[in-house]
């Protein structure tokens, strides 16, 4: 595996209607690194966002998507998604907070 450090590890937040759903219960969902686990993931969530308490962390790990341009066939690149809950007492992350 390799050495991934913490701001490595989550790549960008997903913006969808059911992530925003999710944020009315402290739930906040971001596409991350394909080789970071769970501890490393809510590692990474405490210390970019300050004031953050993880209470778990969901995974999903999606498949590239087929392609075909003309002949040639082809996958686009598989992704990993994770779900975090944050506890009662923590604060809400920032970035979603003008959305």
């Amino acid at each position: 595996m390799a050495d991934i450090k913490y701001y490595d590890v989550i790549l960008k937040p997903v913006i969808t209607e059911k992530s925003m759903k999710g944020m009315a219960f402290k739930e906040y969902t971001f596409l991350v690194h394909p080789e970071a686990n769970k501890s490393q993931i809510k590692e990474a969530v405490e210390k970019m966002f300050e004031g953050t308490k993880v209470a778990r962390v969901n995974t999903m790990n999606c498949r590239g998507k087929n392609k075909r341009r003309g002949m040639v066939i082809g996958v686009t690149a598989k992704t990993k998604k994770a779900i975090v809950k944050l506890t009662e007492d923590s604060k809400d992350i920032e970035i979603y907070a003008g959305l």
